[in-house]
């Protein structure tokens, strides 16, 4: 595995344990897309660093439990800003 994807990986990683963010928002950070993000966290990590690979793999988890309330509340947000816009 080349260098700069070893170390892309564990930057990854621990901003994810450090912020608890999404695959999504850790896409974002780093300016590259969320399939690149979950190919290195679920793939590339165990190889590199199983401790961390673990941490981050129970946060993915809790994310993934959770994401159906999160789309819920940004449905409401987004409906409740184009009520006040009408208003």
């Amino acid at each position: 595995m080349k260098g700069y994807i070893e170390e892309r990986t564990i930057e990854l990683a621990n901003h994810i344990a450090e912020n608890k963010c999404t695959v999504r928002d850790a896409a974002k950070k780093f300016g590259i897309s969320k399939s690149t993000v979950h190919k290195d966290i679920t793939e590339r990590l165990p190889k590199i660093n199983r401790r961390l690979w673990k941490e981050v793999h129970q946060i993915l988890l809790e994310n993934k439990q959770e994401r159906h309330i999160r789309g819920g509340k940004a449905t409401r947000e987004k409906y409740k800003a184009e009520s006040e816009a009408e208003s």
